[in-house]
């Protein structure tokens, strides 16, 4: 719900918050990766905000400067794109379960997690992500019609080598639905950009 979002007292004070916090305070690669998740949908949200009225997301950019790469938040005295959030410190963490906890505003897109994600409970969070994704037809994962095929989510073909190639697909699909993929031919499912609002 953008519109309540926009006059939460408490999301402003967030982000007035995080402009004064230093990410060096953070201990281990566990506080790290849950604060980088929050941060990632955090300045998913605002961005959207700041640029209302918005069909999708990608309307905050434009093809020589994309929504991606554009100032997203303040982390202390730093700029973050969301682009810069994901690709030069998430993914570089080598855990590809990031992919179904950050959320880019999308309809298909993972379902935005109604807690924030903390060091403690993070393998546990992003587990029960990954599966519940992927039992979201709609999203995540489908049988095709021939029983020859599957479809996944483009988010499969857009970060392949995050998780090991096709056969990593596999393994990963089968480790969250306990589908065995093995002689099925993957592809991949529409992606909708559309603002995933109320």
């Amino acid at each position: 719900d953008y519109q309540a979002i926009k006059t939460n007292d408490r999301f402003h004070q967030l982000i007035s918050d995080l402009q004064k916090f230093d990410p060096a305070t953070l201990k281990s690669d566990r506080e790290r990766m849950a604060f980088w998740i929050n941060v990632y949908n955090i300045a998913a949200v605002k961005m959207v905000l700041d640029n209302l009225p918005l069909k999708s997301i990608r309307d905050a950019g434009s093809t020589f400067s994309p929504v991606w790469k554009k100032q997203a938040i303040m982390i202390g005295k730093s700029a973050y794109s969301l682009g810069r959030i994901e690709h030069e410190i998430l993914r570089k963490m080598g855990d590809a379960r990031i992919h179904f906890a950050i959320v880019c505003a999308s309809v298909s897109c993972p379902d935005l997690r109604p807690e924030a994600y903390n060091s403690e409970r993070l393998d546990l969070q992003l587990d029960d992500q990954s599966k519940m994704f992927l039992l979201n037809s709609m999203k995540g994962f489908q049988l095709g019609n021939d029983k020859k095929s599957v479809y996944v989510s483009s988010i499969f073909k857009w970060f392949k080598k995050d998780f090991g190639g096709v056969d990593g697909i596999r393994q990963f699909v089968f480790r969250y639905t306990s589908k065995n993929l093995n002689g099925l031919s993957v592809k991949f499912l529409h992606y909708n950009w559309n603002l995933n609002g109320k």
